[in-house]
């Protein structure tokens, strides 16, 4: 398989990948922005990343993939099977203020 082909295969399932990848790093973005960003280990930020990767695909590309759904499970398993004995230590970025007002102004990136 070419790398063309490869390319569209995965457009098929996984949706365009300009539409994908501003709808990820939105949710990303949302993600680190929140207080309990700072207090997860590498593992559990990961799999959340991998997580708005996944659901982004879910909302781009085919809905009904069975893959996009059971890779959430998957990463959602990952993350709770953390050792809480092992945890890095927080780390040791400021945590934002909370603020109650609903998020109006979301940034949106086009490519």
């Amino acid at each position: 398989m070419t790398t063309e082909e490869l390319i569209q295969k995965r457009h098929e399932t996984h949706g365009d990948f300009p539409a994908n990848a501003r709808l990820s790093q939105v949710m990303k973005e949302m993600f680190r922005d929140e207080p309990g960003w700072a207090i997860l280990s590498n593992s559990r930020r990961e799999a959340l990343d991998m997580i708005a990767l996944k659901l982004s695909r879910i909302l781009s590309g085919k809905a009904h993939e069975a893959d996009h759904w059971d890779d959430i499970a998957g990463y959602a398993k990952l993350a709770s099977r953390t050792d809480f004995a092992r945890v890095a230590a927080p780390c040791s970025a400021p945590v934002p203020a909370y603020d109650p007002r609903p998020i109006h102004n979301v940034m949106v990136y086009t490519d």
